[in-house]
């Protein structure tokens, strides 16, 4: 595409050194020991909500069906975050010099955003884009 890529002024991509390789490794390691004792804290609300079905009152078994939903939701979206940082590790362990570049331009994802999500795959540029075309 003309006017994009290196030549424009954004940076080539260059591989990490095996410092930041560890930084990020370590970073996604700390997010999926959060995202899975998260989803252990929802297993343990599903448990625990079995007995709540034995309610009385409508409304009491209306709010425990609420809060069942609410957590299922939850769980499903950490579940998709926990996926997420997992084909980051693989990213990083089969091939760490091409960790943190851009799967759409090639260009580099800049430490400021790997930093804050370590599992992203463009760079915030490219993630714009696919942003505004879904609207």
């Amino acid at each position: 595409m003309p006017g994009t890529g290196p030549t424009t002024g954004e940076k080539k991509f260059k591989p990490m050194g095996k410092k930041l390789i560890a930084h990020f490794e370590k970073r996604l390691l700390e997010e999926r020991r959060r995202v899975v004792k998260e989803l252990g804290h929802y297993d343990e609300t599903f448990e625990s909500s079995d007995l709540s079905s034995y309610s009385f009152h409508m409304a009491d078994q209306g709010s425990d069906a609420m809060e069942r939903e609410k957590a299922a939701l939850f769980a499903s979206l950490e579940g998709r975050f926990l996926w997420h940082i997992d084909q980051a590790l693989r990213r990083l362990y089969q091939s760490p010099e091409t960790y943190g570049m851009c799967h759409q331009c090639k260009g580099e994802i800049h430490f400021d955003r790997l930093d804050a999500l370590p599992h992203a795959r463009f760079c915030i540029d490219c993630k714009q884009r696919e942003e505004d075309a879904k609207k």
